[in-house]
C-alpha cells in the first residue's frame, strides 16, 4: 500500500524553480534514497512532504489524505506523523537523552508508564541505554546521531525523513551508522526517505534510488539499476 505520493508538484523560491513537475509514490516499508548535488531540490522535497512549505502546484498525499495542494498546507506539520532527522540534529541541550525521547511522547499525552517503556525499548534498539541520563554535550557525534534517530522513531511515525544526517561524520563512523540505519529499518519496518549527495550512502541505504537534477527526477530505480546506469555513463 502506498504511504505517500507527490502528484505533479512544483515549488519555486523567488522565481527560481526548486522542484519541477515532481511525481512520486512511495510504498509502506520502503527505503528510498534521494540522491543529487547541492541545490538540486532534494531537501525541498522533504520540506514539502513535512509541511514546512506549500507547493505552488500539485498535490501531496499521505496515507490516502491530501495534506498539501495548489499553494495551501491542508494539514499542519505536527499532524502529519512524520519523523525527521536533519543535519543539525536539534537535540535539546538541557535535557537528558531519555528526556529528549520522552518530550514528544509527553506532548502527545502518552501515559507515563507507556512513555518509559517506549523510551527504554528505543534506547535499547539504538544501543544507548547506558547513556540515558547523559546530556547531548556529553555524547560523541555518533551517539548524538543515535539519539536523534531514536527520538524520531519513538513516536512511531508514518515515515522517517533524513536529510544528510551523516555528512559531518568521519568515514568510519559514517559507514557504521549507515549499517545501523538499515538494521533499524529492517527490524522496525518504517518507511524511510533518505536525502544524500553521497552515491555510496544512497546505494547502501536505499532499496530504491531517485536521482534529482535541477528540481526534476532524472533517474528512478533499484539501487543496483541506478549504480549500473552511472557506471555505464562513466565508461
Amino acid at each position: 500500500m502506498g504511504v505517500l505520493e507527490f502528484q505533479q508538484v512544483s515549488k519555486s523560491y523567488q522565481g527560481r524553480p526548486a522542484v519541477v513537475d515532481f511525481s512520486l509514490g512511495v510504498e509502506r516499508g520502503e527505503r528510498l534514497a534521494i540522491l543529487g548535488h547541492s541545490g538540486c531540490g532534494k531537501t525541498t522535497v522533504l520540506r514539502l512532504l513535512a509541511g514546512f512549505v506549500a507547493p505552488d502546484a500539485g498535490t501531496i498525499i499521505l496515507h490516502g489524505e491530501r495534506v498539501s495542494a495548489e499553494g495551501k498546507i491542508l494539514k499542519d506539520p505536527e499532524e502529519r506523523n512524520l519523523g525527521m532527522v536533519f543535519q543539525d540534529l536539534a537535540l535539546w541541550p538541557h535535557l537528558t537523552v531519555s528526556s529528549n525521547l520522552e518530550f514528544g511522547l509527553r506532548a502527545r499525552g502518552v501515559p507515563r508508564r507507556e512513555r518509559e517503556e517506549r523510551v527504554r525499548r528505543m534506547l535499547q534498539l539504538v544501543q544507548m541505554e547506558d547513556r540515558a541520563r547523559a546530556r547531548p554535550a556529553e555524547l560523541s557525534g555518533g551517539e548524538q546521531q543515535r539519539v536523534a534517530l531514536a527520538r524520531a522513531l519513538v513516536l512511531e511515525p508514518l515515515a522517517l525523513l533524513m536529510d544528510e544526517p551523516l555528512s559531518s561524520l568521519n568515514l568510519e563512523l559514517n559507514l557504521r551508522l549507515r549499517r545501523e540505519i538499515v538494521r533499524l529499518q529492517e527490524e522496525l519496518g518504517f518507511t524511510l526517505l533518505y536525502v544524500t549527495h553521497s552515491r555510496e550512502e544512497a546505494f547502501e541505504i536505499g532499496t530504491r534510488v531517485l536521482v534529482m537534477e535541477q528540481g526534476r527526477i532524472e533517474r528512478l530505480g533499484s539501487a543496483a539499476e541506478i549504480r549500473a546506469g552511472i557506471e555505464e555513463l562513466r565508461n
